[in-house]
């Protein structure tokens, strides 16, 4: 079944239009990387308020994190940008510009400060907002953690004036990322200033209780990051590297919903790096950027297309395509095409047209590249086609959904049977099949939805079954028209010896 987010569409409508009428009190709009590590005059708009920063290993994930964290006076730029000496002579003239919004200092307008290294120093005029940066650190278990050596002994004891329970917003959202009863848990002061402290837990039916030394290192990370944005001012900045870090790929989901909703109620802005597709799930293309070798670029992107995208892979051929339909569709010609080297090419959708066409021309305008890289746009699709840059149309004026099922249909009584076995289906119910498909596609208002519909009425089978049955299904009915699509890419395809 695909990924149900609990967070509505009108809810991220909300807030997209909350960033475009500039409708908050504080608020990072835009980052102008001028000079910094490996970036020259790159733009980001922050058009929703969590945004994730993708991309490989060294691609600047972390650079565009401290870009952010340095418009404000609470976050030292030593934090992100530390200077060893005469070994970073790099760092000569850096230069990050900024659009902020800050209603105290400019009731009506956004504001614009700049942010440089020169001279051996930085200069600033940041601006004042609480700024939260939770580092990879988070995720180090207590028992290495120097602080709390002290409390590793059997002698150590704490008083009841030292303990607190959390409290109930921090619970309510702790249970749900993490899907646990927290009823219970407690947080201890250390010192006496709070700044060194303990959790504590306990069972379900409460009758054995431990301390932090005992949880899992994604369990603590997540009740000290929520118990720190509860705690925060309305209108706050939140930074976080490697949001899922230590946690399972639902907990990683439910964390940025979490996210989502203290934008919502707390007028929060969050941004976070990660590598997991799990992270990008709730959120619209407008919150995702990619930072790959020192570009960036706006929008949907399953992180697996990095290996091409960066050149870390044995393939001899990368397609970029839409979205998974057409991935399917692609791989489906690819196998019934006869004599392909298909385990040296790899197919990737992409979230969007823009996406694709973008990411296949900063592929093969990138020197270092070892393969080139072509580009699928659905037949609906806005995107101009060319041969020079590698960007080929798929087939009809519709989604590549509606097209695939209307041609198979018209083979219907002909293929019938074929259809009903690639779905799973015995020969014998093959009338009964054919009556099911066209009884949906009469009722079908959203073409996107009709596969995973036909799956549901059939007896709960995959949707990723049921497209699967009819791209192979159109790829063996009409292999003349397949034969041409590939024909485009003839002179790039890895074949067989």
């Amino acid at each position: 079944m695909p990924f149900q987010s609990e967070i509505r569409r009108s809810q991220i409508d909300n807030l997209l239009e909350k960033v475009r009428r500039k409708n908050y009190n504080k608020y990072l709009y835009k980052v102008t990387l001028k000079k910094v590590r490996g970036f020259s005059d790159k733009v980001l708009t922050f058009d929703f308020p969590v945004t994730a920063l993708v991309g490989p290993n060294g691609g600047g994930k972390t650079t565009i994190l401290g870009a952010a964290a340095c418009a404000y006076k609470s976050i030292k730029p030593r934090k992100f940008f530390a200077k060893s000496g005469n070994l970073d002579d790099s760092m000569i003239d850096w230069n990050i510009e900024y659009e902020l919004i800050d209603r105290q200092a400019r009731p009506t307008d956004t504001i614009k400060r700049t942010v440089s290294f020169r001279s051996l120093r930085w200069k600033r005029e940041a601006l004042d907002r609480d700024v939260i940066v939770f580092g990879v650190s988070r995720t180090v278990p207590a028992n290495e953690r120097i602080e709390l050596t002290r409390c590793a002994s059997n002698d150590f004891s704490v008083t009841e004036t030292q303990m607190r329970e959390l409290e109930i917003p921090v619970k309510n959202a702790v249970q749900k990322i993490l899907g646990k009863n927290v009823d219970g848990y407690s947080i201890v002061r250390i010192d006496e200033r709070g700044r060194i402290t303990l959790l504590t837990g306990q069972t379900e039916d409460g009758s054995v209780k431990y301390s932090e030394f005992h949880f899992g290192a994604g369990e603590s990370s997540i009740i000290r990051m929520i118990m720190g944005i509860e705690s925060s001012p309305d209108n706050s900045l939140i930074l976080i590297e490697e949001i899922e870090n230590g946690l399972h790929p639902l907990a990683t989901v439910r964390m940025v919903e979490y996210l989502i909703d203290v934008a919502e109620r707390k007028k929060i802005q969050s941004i976070f790096t990660t590598h997991s597709n799990d992270a990008l799930t709730p959120l619209p293309e407008e919150a995702i950027w990619a930072a790959i070798g020192n570009r960036v670029s706006q929008g949907k992107l399953n992180i697996n297309s990095l290996r091409a995208i960066t050149g870390q892979t044995n393939a001899r051929l990368a397609i970029f395509t839409e979205d998974i339909f057409s991935k399917e569709w692609i791989l489906s010609m690819l196998r019934n095409y006869g004599n392909i080297a298909i385990d040296f090419i790899e197919v990737y959708e992409l979230g969007g047209d823009g996406n694709a066409v973008s990411l296949n021309n900063s592929h093969n305008q990138d020197p270092t590249m070892r393969f080139p890289s072509v580009c699928f746009v659905d037949g609906d699709s806005r995107q101009t086609e060319s041969n020079a840059l590698r960007i080929y149309r798929l087939p009809g004026d519709c989604a590549p959904e509606k097209y695939v099922f209307d041609k198979v249909l018209e083979k219907i009584d002909e293929i019938g049977g074929e259809l009903t076995v690639a779905l799973h289906q015995p020969f014998e119910r093959n009338d009964e099949v054919i009556r099911t498909i066209l009884e949906i596609q009469r009722l079908n208002r959203d073409i996107h939805v009709i596969y995973s519909s036909i799956g549901k009425k059939l007896g709960l089978i995959p949707d990723s079954t049921v497209r699967g049955a009819f791209v192979s299904t159109w790829c063996k009915c009409y292999p003349d028209e397949a034969r041409q699509i590939l024909g485009n890419i003839g002179d790039v395809l890895p074949m067989d010896a």
